[in-house]
C-alpha cells in the first residue's frame, strides 16, 4: 500500500510546506495554507518519467519545425485575439469574472467549429447536459460533433477522450475537476495544478486544441495563476463590466501569436456579437457641449482604438482631503499628472476633487494618453471646452514634457477615417514625419504648456 504524504499548500500563490504557517512567505497572505494528502505522488511521477522515454540530445538545425495548423473559431474577434485560430496541439486558458460570459463565448465558438465538420467534446463540470442543450439552443450552437459531457473526474475526462478522439477539448471551468491521486478539495491549488499538468500532457501528445475556462479571484487574477499561467500555451482575460453591454477579450501570453491583442464583442439576448469598429461604438454618445471630455488614441496589439477621457473637477467638501478617483485608468498615474501640472504650469488642484473616466467600461493602461488624461483635468478645471475635432497623443513625463510613442502613423489614419481634423502629437514625430499625405493638421508639441496653449487658445 502507498504511503500516504501530506503537505501544506498555500491556496494564493501555491507555496508548499511541510507544516502549517499562518503567513505565507511567498506572497503575504494569511491563513491561506490548507493542508494536503499525495497519495502514490511517487510511483505516478515515476511512472510519468518513464512514459516519457529516455532524452534526446540533437542539434537544433535538424529539429523538425512544427507546422502550426489551426483551428478558426468562425468568431473573427476570438479568432483575432488567439493569433489566427487555435493550434493544434495548443492549450489555452480563458479567465474572467462569473457571469462575464466566458461559457457563452466558448460554447458559441465551439458550436461554429463543430458545425465545420470538427469533432468538439465540451465537458462541463458546472452545468448538466439539459443545462447546456438548454443554452446552446439560445446560441444557435447545436451540431453533431458537438460532444457534451458532466465529467469533473481527470481520469474520466481522459478515457473519455481515448474513446471520442476529437479535435477539439474544452474543460469549464478548470476548479470543478479534480484527480484522484490527490485527497484535497477540487478547486485547491494542488488540484488545479494536476488536473492541468494532466490536459496538457494529453493535448501535446494528441495534438488537440485544448481550452480551460478559469474563475477571476477577487483580486482580479485567474485562481492559481502560478500553477496554471506557465503550464498553458495562450492566456486570455475577459474584461468587462456586467452594466456595459460590451466585452474585451485581452491576449496576456501567447506562444502562437502577438500579445496583447484585444477582442471586442457586445452582449446580446443571442449571445456575444463581434463589434468589427469599436472607435466609432465608444464615440457614439460624446457630449459636445462640456468641458473636460478629450479623445485620445490607444494602441491595443495590432489594433488602434479612440476612446472618450472625461475628467470631473470640482471643489471639495472634505477639508484637507481632497478625493481622487479613476475608472478606467490607473489612479497613481492620475495623481502623477495632477502633480506635474502643479509643479510645471501652477494650476491649482488643492481642495478640488479629481474623478477620471474612460468611457465605455474600457480600461486602459497605455503611456500615449497621458496627454489626454492631462488635457481632460485642466479642461474641467479651466471650465473650458475643447475642440471637438482634436485627438490627443502623447506621454507625459515628469518635468512635463511631452514624449515619443510608438506607431504614431494607424493612430493618425485612425483619427482622419473617424473625422477627426487634428492631432496634436510630440515634437519628437517632426524629425521623422514620413505620415501618409491627408487633410489631417499635426500640431507638434514640447511639453504640457505649449499644448495647452494650442487647446485652449482655439
Amino acid at each position: 500500500m502507498a504511503k500516504s504524504v501530506s503537505e501544506y499548500v498555500c491556496q494564493t500563490c501555491g507555496h508548499r510546506a511541510p507544516k502549517w504557517l499562518g503567513k505565507c512567505p511567498e506572497c503575504a497572505e494569511w491563513n491561506s495554507f490548507s493542508e494536503e494528502l499525495l497519495r502514490g505522488r511517487r510511483n505516478s511521477l515515476k511512472s510519468q518519467t518513464a512514459a516519457t522515454g529516455n532524452g534526446v540530445v540533437q542539434p537544433i538545425t535538424a529539429v523538425q519545425a512544427l507546422k502550426n495548423k489551426r483551428w478558426t473559431t468562425g468568431i473573427s474577434e476570438f479568432d483575432r485575439t488567439l493569433g489566427g485560430g487555435m493550434v493544434e496541439g495548443s492549450l489555452t486558458l480563458i479567465g474572467g469574472n462569473p457571469g462575464i460570459g466566458k461559457s457563452t463565448l466558448v460554447l458559441q465558438s465551439m458550436g461554429r467549429v463543430a458545425n465545420a465538420g470538427h469533432r468538439v467534446l465540451y465537458i462541463s463540470g458546472e452545468e448538466s447536459p439539459a443545462q447546456i442543450k438548454m443554452r446552446a439552443e439560445r446560441l444557435g450552437a447545436l451540431s453533431e460533433n458537438l460532444l457534451i459531457s458532466s465529467e469533473i473526474c481527470i481520469e474520466e475526462v481522459q478515457r473519455l477522450i481515448d474513446k471520442v478522439d476529437p479535435a477539439v477539448l474544452v474543460l469549464d471551468s478548470i476548479q470543478t475537476f479534480f484527480t484522484s491521486e490527490l485527497s484535497s478539495a477540487p478547486g485547491s491549488i494542488g488540484q488545479v495544478r494536476e488536473v492541468a499538468f494532466k490536459i496538457f500532457q494529453d493535448v501535446k501528445k494528441r495534438s488537440l486544441a485544448a481550452l480551460l475556462i478559469g474563475h477571476i479571484t477577487k483580486d482580479g487574477a485567474i485562481a492559481g495563476p502560478k500553477a496554471l499561467e506557465h503550464i498553458v500555451d495562450t492566456v486570455i482575460y475577459f474584461e468587462g463590466d456586467k452594466g456595459h453591454s460590451y466585452r474585451l477579450l485581452r491576449t496576456i501570453k501567447n506562444r502562437f501569436g502577438p500579445t496583447p491583442e484585444i477582442g471586442v464583442f457586445e452582449m446580446r439576448p443571442e449571445g456575444l456579437v463581434t463589434v468589427e469598429n469599436p472607435s466609432e461604438i465608444f464615440l457614439a454618445e460624446r457630449p459636445t457641449d462640456c468641458p473636460g471630455s478629450v479623445i485620445v488614441s490607444s494602441l491595443e496589439g495590432s489594433r488602434t482604438l479612440l476612446v472618450e477621457v472625461q475628467a470631473l473637477v470640482s471643489p471639495s467638501s472634505a477639508i484637507g482631503m481632497p478625493r481622487r478617483m479613476a475608472a478606467g485608468f490607473d489612479q497613481n498615474r492620475m495623481t502623477l499628472m495632477i502633480a506635474i501640472m502643479e509643479k510645471r504650469l501652477g494650476l491649482q488642484f488643492q481642495g478640488e476633487d479629481v474623478f477620471v473616466n474612460i468611457a465605455g467600461g474600457l480600461k486602459v493602461s497605455e503611456p500615449s494618453i497621458d496627454l489626454g488624461i492631462a488635457t481632460a483635468m485642466a479642461s474641467s478645471l479651466k471650465n473650458e471646452m475643447i475642440d471637438l475635432q482634436t485627438v490627443m497623443i502623447g506621454e507625459v513625463g515628469l518635468t512635463g514634457e511631452v514624449r515619443s510613442i510608438t506607431q504614431l502613423d494607424p493612430r493618425i489614419i485612425e483619427a482622419e477615417r473617424l473625422g477627426f481634423n487634428r492631432c496634436v502629437v510630440p515634437y519628437t514625430a517632426k524629425k521623422g514625419n514620413n505620415f501618409p499625405k491627408s487633410d489631417m493638421e499635426l500640431c507638434y508639441v514640447k511639453d504640457l504648456s505649449q499644448a495647452f496653449e494650442i487647446i485652449f487658445s482655439s
